[in-house]
């Protein structure tokens, strides 16, 4: 189960995350189409082969993911060649909010 806080790297790229906000409901994080495993294990990795087709749009640095319901959120803390998601929903960019106009 996906904690607030909690540190995750892919099994298949460079990519490393921070759970922002977490899901109440039990959620697979994964990252180039494999989940993702907790920093703190110091698991190795699953492959070399690198992202699954289609799971290679990349991560970028500093920028936060978040699922369309905005239950889950993610900081990206290192970037990687794989996309992230949860099971076979991706993720996406979260864009800033508009600032009110100040006539």
């Amino acid at each position: 189960m996906l904690k607030t806080g909690g540190r995750y790297r892919s099994q298949v790229c460079d990519t490393e995350v921070i759970v922002v906000r977490a899901p109440s409901a039990e959620s697979d994080l994964c990252c180039g189409g494999t989940p993702m495993v907790r920093l703190e294990d110091g698991q190795p990795t699953a492959s070399n082969s690198g992202p699954a087709e289609g799971w290679d749009g990349g991560s970028l640095l500093g920028k936060r993911y978040t699922d369309a319901d905005g239950t889950l959120e993610v900081l990206v803390t290192r970037p990687g060649g794989g996309s992230l998601g949860i099971g076979d929903t991706p993720l996406e960019v979260k864009r800033a909010k508009p600032l009110p106009a100040s006539d």
